[in-house]
Formats: structure tokens, sequence, C-alpha cells
């Protein structure tokens, strides 16, 4: 039996179950709320800030993701069972130890472990000192030591801010021209905030991304995806937060993966560990297949977005019993993976990841036959509209890339805004 309540659906004979608070409001979020929703231990979801569509799946709540504060009380006064953290600045601001000196559970790591994210030259620190695999590197304050630097190396350069920049604190520099203005807009017009900057060598070679659940030294691996930066067709354009993602990647073999996860995110986890700096959440390695072999180029706290989209609707077994071990330090069974793959599209406002306009009305969305994950999206009178760079991902599963890219784009035209642009070669280094 069911009663719907704020356009949500509460399952009356799960009354006892289990509240969770999910911290965030992109496209994340929402996949990890639709995750959450399909446990049958979950009785009610909160989601903060959340977006409109999040809200057809949970109740939304008005504070900030770096409100810690706020959320805490939030938490406290509502009996939330388990707290998820989505966006790396909630971490960085320090709510995971908030919430835990609190006493309450939570899914996510610590300010000081974050630091794998946060500081660049940190990660860099970390992989020298326990022989990860990554590129070679010198990290620079001063403005005219960086591109002396740079000047007397090959390029391309790779200039990566020391900080979080919301996925856009990176820049491969073609030519002198071009490392010189980016780092004078890293390190002189201080454009994402006080930090020093990381130049590495450039790597070559396929990237994808490799996200495991983390406890210490437990690390649960979730299904390889790569995801697509640029903003256009061809990978063409600026980078964006990411334009689509895809699972199944045949460039990646099975030994590949487990070099991967032996050699990369389990030997981190046991050096973060080692350091003092257990992991409790997410660890997200972005890496590369070159030449000399699978490295990496940087390691995230965090779902990844829009892997997450992509990754979670594979998983087979109750992802608030992974959410609940790790937060709590228990033990969990290997999840379980379904072995179709997924395709992810996203629907941008036209002008992004530069300037765009927003308010556009949205149509044709319940007509739509694939997981619909919103990530900037607002609803009036009804009506959902456009209220972000990115706001739509599509995303549908196949018995392999090319069905579920064909399923993908076939449901996609069902969408009517006339402000939404989205590349139309998702998983095109796949299907070469």
């Amino acid at each position: 039996m069911k009663s719907a309540a704020g356009g949500k659906e509460i399952n009356l004979e799960n009354l006892l179950g289990k509240t969770v608070l999910v911290i965030g409001g992109g496209g994340r979020e929402h996949a990890i709320v639709d995750a959450l929703s399909r446990s049958p231990q979950v009785a009610k979801i909160y989601c903060a800030p959340g977006n409109a569509g999040i809200g057809e799946q949970a109740f939304n709540v008005p504070l900030k993701d770096t409100d810690v504060e706020g959320l805490k009380a939030f938490a406290l006064e509502n009996k939330v069972d388990l707290t998820v953290v989505g966006p790396e600045a909630s971490l960085a601001a320090g709510v995971v130890d908030a919430f835990r000196a609190a006493g309450l559970a939570i899914f996510g790591h610590t300010q000081a472990a974050t630091a794998i994210e946060s500081s660049k030259e940190f990660a860099k620190r970390l992989m020298a000192k326990y022989g990860v695999p990554t590129a070679a590197y010198q990290s620079f304050s001063d403005y005219e030591e960086a591109l002396a630097y740079v000047a007397a190396r090959p390029f391309p350069a790779v200039l990566k801010y020391d900080g979080l920049a919301a996925g856009k604190g990176v820049v491969i520099a073609q030519d002198l021209d071009e490392a010189r203005k980016a780092l004078a807009d890293m390190l002189l017009d201080k454009s994402f905030g006080e930090g020093r900057v990381v130049v590495e060598d450039f790597l070559t070679g396929p990237e994808f991304s490799f996200l495991c659940f983390v406890d210490g030294e437990r690390v649960y691996p979730m299904p390889l995806s790569q995801d697509h930066k640029r903003a256009y067709d061809g990978d063409k354009g600026p980078n964006t937060g990411g334009m689509g993602a895809y699972t199944g990647l045949p460039f990646i073999t099975e030994e590949d993966r487990e070099f991967a996860f032996r050699e990369i995110l389990c030997k981190t986890a046991s050096a973060m560990a080692a350091e003092g700096l257990p992991l409790s959440g997410v660890l997200y390695g972005g890496l590369i297949k070159t030449p000399d072999g699978i490295k990496v180029i940087e390691f995230n706290a965090r779902f990844g977005d829009p892997e997450t989209e992509v990754v979670l609707p594979l998983l087979q077994s109750d992802i608030y019993d992974i959410f609940e071990g790790v937060a709590t330090g228990h033990p969990v069974e290997e999840p379980l993976w379904s072995g179709d793959v997924t395709l992810g599209v996203v629907l941008a406002s036209k002008g992004y990841p530069g300037h765009y306009e927003k308010g556009f009305d949205i149509g044709g969305l319940d007509n739509v036959d694939a997981k619909l994950y919103h990530m900037g999206t607002g609803v009036r009178d009804g009506r959902f509209f456009t209220a972000g760079g990115r706001v739509l991902m599509v995303v549908a599963s196949g018995g392999d890339v090319l069905q579920a890219r064909e399923k993908v784009y076939r449901e996609i035209a069902k969408i009517d805004c006339e402000n939404l642009y989205y590349r139309k070669d998702i998983a095109h280094i796949a299907l070469k």
C-alpha cells in the first residue's frame, strides 16, 4: 500500500524503514536518489538542496550543500539514519567531520582525506611516495618560475590549479601563448582563488573513469566508464562538466582493469590509510591507458558527474547496505552489477559552458522511455523549465554500446525545448 505525499510515494508498509539525506542538487544526486528509491529498506529520502526532478522522488530541503551547521541540524531534527554526500565542496567544507562528531552516520570522506581531490599537489606527492603510476610533475606558486619551467619543456603541457575548480581548473596548453594565459589566470588573476599550479607531462591514450566504494583498505569496484568533457562533437570546443558518458569500454581489457584496481585504486586506498587519512566514500580514478601502461590523471573524492548517472543504474545490490556499511565501517557484500551497458547524453542550455539563458519550457518528458536525470531544472505550473547550464541527462541500457546509444538518441528526439543542445557522438571512441 502506498500513499502520495508532495508528489512522492511513501510505502505505508515500510514506515519503520530508513530515512536518508542526500546532499547536493545535480544529476549525480538524482542518480543517487534514484538508486536509494529502489532500496526496500528506505522509507523517506530528503535531498538538500535537490532540484525539480529530484523533487519527484525525494523531499527537497532548501539548504546549501556547504551549509554544514544547517545540514547537521536538519539531520538531527529529522532523525536521519544515513546521509550521503554528493559534491566535493560539501566534503571540503567538513560536513563529514561535523556529522560524525554529532553521532550521525554519513557516507563520505573527512575534510582531511578530501585532499586526494582538493589538492593536486598532495595527490601527486602521495602517488610518488607509494609508487602509484602517474605523470611526472612540478608545482609552482610563482608565475615567472612556472612559465620558465613550461617554456623549457615540450608541448603540450598540462596545467592544473591546485584546488577545487568545479572540473574546470585544468588546461592543456598547446603552445607558450596558451600556457602564459592559463598561468596568469591561475597565479596572477587567481580566478579559482589562492593556490599553486601543478605542471605535468602530457600523457596520450584513451581516458576512462574507475569509481570504487572505499572503506579504509576495503575497496569495492564499480563498472568502468568514460565521459566526454568537450562541448561539441568530435571532442571540440571548451571543457565542460561533462556532456555524456557510457560503460562497456572495448579498449580496456580485463588485465587492464585488474591492474588499475590492484595497483592504483587499492594501492591508493592503502596509502591514504597509512597516512592516517582513511577513505570512507567513493574514490574516483581518472585514468589513462598510455603506451607505457595505465596511469593516473587525477583522483576525485566523490561520485563523478556524469559517470554516476550511467554506473548506478547497473547496480543490482541494495545501495543502502553499501552506503551504510562504508559509513559505519562494517564490511559489505561484494556489489552485484548488471551485465548490460549504459549510455547517457547531457542536454545543455545553448551557450553553455559560457553565457546562457534560463527559463525555457521543456516538453515531452513524459514520453521518454529511458532514465531521465535532472541536472538543472525548475518547475512552474507543473511544467519543467531550464534552470542551469547542464539541464538533463537521458540514460538508456542495452546489450552493447551501439544498442544503448541508438535508444538514447531515439528518446532524446521526444524532448521539446528550443534552447537545448547536445552532442550526437557520445561513445564515438568505442564505436570506431
